[in-house]
């Protein structure tokens, strides 16, 4: 049987892991269209361009070498596009002379934009565990847990979770064969986030036969 130091322990541990849990979860894929015309085809042994836009060119680097190890890991070969192949928010086709002037059979394009924030107070949060007389005349002493979170002042940072949409288009037709749209939750590390939108939705697509 639990005595009640324990169960006020056990108690505090939980809060404590659902509060330090609460915006470290992975990304997750919110919907993925494929074309039904392509199915039975894949690109994985094919040249692949990937190509990422974003607000910031730092992010677009990270995210560009991020999506082609995945698609080398989904068993493609994948190019970089030439500096000035285009400039951001022009969509896919903007993409398509560069690709095919460099043989690719496909073409990997991921946007990636902001999806939210959450602000993050130092330090974050406490955890007490105290005593205190219990009613009813009997004496005893019962233990209470508690966790802290500062609500106010110290100073902190803001924390961006953001989200990608992954297009692989094939380069002949020109046509959109598959599409996926993930977001991660807000983290101070957006190298991981690259990491891991750019395995998600790259897993989608392999899923659905794409690669």
């Amino acid at each position: 049987m639990l005595t009640n130091h324990r169960i006020a322990a056990a108690s505090a541990a939980a809060l404590c892991a659902l509060v330090l849990a609460g915006c470290a979860t992975g990304p997750t894929l919110d919907a993925q269209w494929v074309d039904p015309q392509f199915r039975g085809r894949s690109f994985a042994g094919a040249r692949v361009m990937v190509v990422c836009e974003a607000g910031d060119n730092t992010i677009r680097l990270v995210c560009e070498e991020q999506l082609a190890a995945q698609v080398t890991a989904a068993g493609a070969s994948a190019v970089r596009a030439p500096a000035g192949a285009a400039s951001g928010g022009q969509g896919a086709a903007a993409y398509l002379p560069a690709a095919r002037n460099a043989n690719a059979k496909a073409l990997a394009l991921a946007v990636v934009a902001p999806s939210s924030q959450a602000f993050n107070q130092s330090p974050q949060f406490s955890i007490g565990l105290g005593g205190f007389s219990g009613g009813g005349g009997g004496g005893g002493v019962s233990v209470g847990g508690g966790v802290s979170v500062p609500v106010g002042g110290g100073g902190g940072s803001v924390n961006t979770g953001f989200g990608m949409e992954l297009g692989i288009t094939d380069v002949a037709s020109g046509q959109l064969v598959w599409t996926g749209r993930a977001t991660s939750s807000p983290s101070s590390n957006v190298n991981a986030q690259m990491a891991d939108l750019t395995r998600t939705t790259m897993g989608a697509a392999r899923t659905a036969g794409v690669f």
